[in-house]
């Protein structure tokens, strides 16, 4: 199936909530879904960019229903409030979740819960969040998480699952992206024999040129890294719009089932139109995933209502 944004239908009437979206592939992607007339909430760490964000869609989009909220995903009670209050505000419900936010190959860092970060936002703070806003889905709901073609390099080291005794940073972020993934198709498996009528689809969004690259050389005070990847940024990647492209597919197209994985399927899956992939084999490992699912369980105190 050939998808681009003009097969998006008008998305009047429709809720969703996008993490990470002041910037990026989540900024992009509420621009677009705001433009085709959904209601969309930016969930974003710092309320001033979130501000100049909705701004921006707004003067792209004269009408666009625009709400910004605060959420940090490294932090559980911030997580729990921005349910709270997402729910309390809108009693219609959610129609799309876009589990979105993160950061990549950052110095060891650990959350306000004692979690390594990359872990803790890319991962855990997206399964409290998906669990607590799951009662406010509605019927035919989808959430879409944020994965990266990284997974493939991962895997989830359950003995030292937060990286105490001994933290490399590319291998924490492909651990991370490795846990969005086995968590989306466990979160379809688990829909679907519950009998709940809820899409779980993962996408990537290849190699796109964001901030995310260039977070990590600044936390580490690299000048050369971040000059490389603003070089690889303008050379190899293809624009944050572009980037974006799964997401829409996923939070949009009809044909889009739950339980699958969409990327770019152009250059070595980094650029392109979007399309199906398939996982690597540890990210379809069930054990894994019902492992993860318990362990993340555990760690956020999270429950599901299945």
């Amino acid at each position: 199936m050939t998808w681009t944004p003009a097969d998006i239908r008008g998305q009047q009437g429709r809720s969703v909530l996008i993490t990470g979206a002041n910037s990026g592939i989540g900024f992009e992607a509420a621009q677009a879904l705001a433009a085709h007339g959904a209601g969309v909430t930016l969930a974003v760490r710092d309320e001033g960019r979130g501000a100049a964000a909705a701004r921006a869609i707004e003067a792209a989009v004269p009408g666009a229903r625009i709400e910004v909220a605060r959420l940090d995903l490294a932090d559980l009670a911030s997580v729990h409030d921005l349910a709270a209050v997402w729910t309390a505000a809108h009693p219609e419900g959610l129609d799309v979740l876009v589990n979105n936010g993160g950061v990549m190959a950052i110095p060891r860092r650990e959350s306000k819960d004692g979690y390594e970060l990359q872990l803790a936002t890319n991962h855990l703070g997206h399964f409290a969040l998906t669990g607590l806003l799951l009662g406010s889905m509605r019927p035919g709901g989808r959430v879409v998480t944020v994965s990266s073609n990284v997974h493939r390099f991962g895997r989830i080291d359950f003995d030292d699952i937060q990286s105490q005794r001994g933290y490399q940073k590319w291998r924490a972020y492909s651990q991370s992206k490795l846990a969005n993934l086995l968590f989306a198709l466990e979160l379809h498996r688990r829909a679907e024999s519950a009998g709940a009528d809820l899409r779980s689809i993962a996408v990537h969004p290849g190699w796109a040129a964001t901030n995310l690259q260039q977070a990590g050389p600044r936390m580490s005070g690299s000048r050369v890294g971040v000059a490389w990847m603003a070089v690889l940024n303008r050379v190899v990647a293809q624009s944050a719009e572009a980037g974006a492209w799964p997401t829409l597919m996923a939070a949009t197209a009809p044909g889009a089932a739950s339980g699958t994985y969409i990327g770019p399927t152009g250059w070595r899956g980094q650029r392109g139109t979007p399309g199906l992939e398939t996982p690597s084999q540890a990210a379809r490992d069930v054990d894994s995933a019902r492992r993860l699912w318990e362990a993340s369980t555990a760690l956020t105190g999270v429950s599901y209502p299945w």
